[in-house]
């Protein structure tokens, strides 16, 4: 086993917002934590390449998740899929450098470190299994014995994000924790990260979202970046909207594994 962590801070979904990634980044305790995981969907959004080499700059410190959002943004670069279902994906693989399209393609779909207090913590976008399947707060102990079907029972925490919701529950003695979106919350405005180690604290970063949005619009060449901005910055989807939306995606089924 490699060194426990003391602190490891996670970002999920930040989705290109560089204005919500500066103000996580400039947190005391995620400026001072011995890692900062980022769980997936870093670059769908107005502000990829910026995104990704803010992250670039915190050298090693920075832990690497794909999401099922990088890996289409990758796929249509590479000509291996000619649409993206979320209509910001063109124009954010478009703004990709193409050594970055490359660093997307390689990041792993998992990576397990151990954190005092919680022990060996696996990190993914979705599940273990897959980049995009939908489980929920409150989905049924059915679901979760499906996308634990293959995990070693070592881990002891599962970190995943996906769904841009915050919560933190226990399914067949293992503990579950979503962060939330840095940049594209559900629910509440605000950039949703969490704090492991030794135990598990959900945060919210305020900041100026007016502000945000006017640079975003100044910054950002999307041709519908105001109203981009002021969706998803202001969280106008709410958490019980959504749910009811992830509720009906996941009961069509568990997600076949991604290799």
């Amino acid at each position: 086993m490699s060194d426990v962590l003391d602190r490891v801070a996670v970002l999920s979904d930040i989705h290109g917002v560089l204005p919500a990634l500066e103000a996580v980044l400039a947190e005391p305790e995620v400026a001072a934590a011995d890692r900062v995981v980022v769980t997936g969907d870093i670059t769908a959004g107005p502000q990829p390449a910026e995104v990704l080499d803010l992250l670039a700059r915190e050298g090693g410190r920075v832990v690497w998740v794909a999401g099922n959002a990088d890996r289409e943004l990758v796929e249509y670069r590479r000509g291996q899929r000619t649409e993206i279902p979320d209509p910001i994906g063109p124009y954010a693989a478009s703004r990709l450098r193409e050594k970055q399209v490359d660093f997307l393609a390689g990041l792993p779909l998992t990576v397990t470190l151990p954190v005092r207090g919680l022990g060996e913590v696996l990190f993914c976008h979705a599940t273990p299994r897959n980049d995009e399947e939908v489980v929920l707060v409150d989905s049924p102990l059915t679901r979760w014995a499906q996308v634990w079907e293959k995990l070693p029972d070592t881990i002891g925490t599962v970190v995943c994000g996906h769904t841009h919701m915050p919560y933190v529950r226990l399914a067949h003695g293992r503990q579950v924790v979503n962060p939330g979106s840095v940049g594209m919350p559900y629910g509440r405005p605000g950039a949703h990260w969490c704090l492991l180690g030794p135990g598990v604290d959900l945060r919210r970063t305020l900041f100026d979202i007016p502000s945000a949005i006017a640079r975003l619009t100044r910054e950002s060449a999307y041709e519908d970046i105001a109203e981009w901005a002021d969706y998803f910055l202001n969280a106008r989807a709410g958490d019980a909207e959504v749910l009811e939306v992830f509720g009906r995606m996941e009961a069509r089924g568990a997600a076949p594994e991604r290799e």
